[in-house]
């Protein structure tokens, strides 16, 4: 097998000095968190639970404070809930609870998805949004007295989204880039459909977050590396704990020839130290985030996080081997075929003609 390796400390070492004064001190304030974490969730006194609750939303508000100062300095990152006006703040705050709640079950998780990432369109291509217009002349069902027709002034954003391709962390990211593809076409004014590429790439889930590995399976990824030349590359992964897997299959690509116009990254949820790892990393590159959280555990796993996003989206797999592509969309059902076909005879079709070749 054909496969490529990056470790914890290869990610580690794009971080600065002064990211790791920032991270720890999020550490330091996250361990106050926890000390009320434990006692919510043992205590049966209600002025006892009123005075930690007071104590948490106190070091949340510092942590999001934290964040937000340290995102306005750095460009490269930009976080829904920090830099659109705050009368929309609730809205993303609102939507990430509805994704964290353990109430939460699958229909309406997906749901929340796809709300998520319209939001997130728009916050990539919002500045642009209204400066230019398109019109599209729509034929309706009504027909008496004679046929109807309406006529919609549709935002002219074709420059920024044509030259786009979707670029699949696999599994967890399938339906969030089928979303996203379909928020291209629909803004598209000539329908366009964005062509993907399918990267197999997972963490070692037995190391801890520093000494994780990031194993790219390069047989098992589908992608042609001409059609990348001069691209806009858009990776939406629901989640960014640590920034590995983007990396890695960057990394790959740029060491391989390939060269992209931009890279974009559009997450649910990011940790601060994965979003810092991968701005670090790689040039030219964005994040777009709803909701940036403060630390990992030593798992890597995000927290405050949601869980497995792809478990939670896909719904977890059983036995020993994992669903495949096709079984994966065939789970998804025929509401989600219908919904996103374009998107996917795309993927069929890099598919096929990877294999051939």
């Amino acid at each position: 097998m054909s496969k490529v390796i990056l470790k914890a400390e290869d990610l580690d070492g794009y971080l600065t000095p002064d990211d790791w004064m920032h991270l720890e001190q999020l550490d330091v304030l996250y361990r106050q968190a926890m000390v009320s974490f434990g006692i919510l969730g043992t205590t049966r006194v209600a002025k006892e639970r009123s005075r930690e609750e007071d104590n948490l939303i106190k070091v949340y508000n510092e942590m999001g404070t934290f964040m937000q100062n340290l995102c306005a300095a750095e460009p490269g990152i930009q976080v829904y809930s920090f830099c659109t006006p705050h009368e929309s703040h609730a809205e993303a705050s609102r939507l990430t609870a509805k994704l964290r709640a353990l109430e939460t079950e699958h229909q309406e998780f997906v749901y929340y998805i796809q709300r998520a990432y319209e939001m997130l369109f728009k916050l990539a291509y919002g500045s642009t949004i209204g400066i230019k217009k398109n019109y599209k002349i729509v034929k309706t069902p009504v027909t008496m007295p004679v046929q109807n027709y309406a006529v919609h002034k549709i935002t002219d954003i074709d420059e920024q989204i044509e030259n786009t391709i979707m670029c699949i962390l696999l599994r967890g990211a399938l339906l969030p880039s089928m979303i996203f593809s379909k928020e291209i076409q629909e803004y598209s004014s000539h329908g366009y459909v964005t062509p993907f590429a399918l990267f197999r790439i997972k963490r070692d889930d037995s190391r801890y977050e520093n000494d994780m590995k990031y194993i790219l399976d390069l047989d098992r990824s589908f992608f042609d590396i001409d059609m990348l030349q001069g691209k806009d590359l858009i990776f939406a992964d629901p989640m960014n704990a640590t920034g590995g897997s983007l990396v890695t299959v960057v990394k790959y690509l740029l060491e391989s020839g390939a060269k992209p116009r931009s890279v974009q990254f559009f997450n649910v949820i990011a940790a601060l130290k994965g979003a810092l790892r991968v701005v670090r990393a790689i040039e030219n590159c964005q994040v777009f985030t709803l909701w940036m959280d403060p630390v990992l555990n030593e798992s890597a796993y995000i927290m405050p996080g949601l869980g497995d996003a792809g478990d939670r989206i896909n719904g977890p797999d059983t036995g020993t081997f994992p669903r495949n592509i096709i079984q994966l969309i065939a789970d998804y059902g025929a509401g989600i075929a219908n919904l996103y076909r374009s998107q996917l005879r795309e993927i069929e079709e890099t598919v096929l003609k990877v294999r051939k070749s």
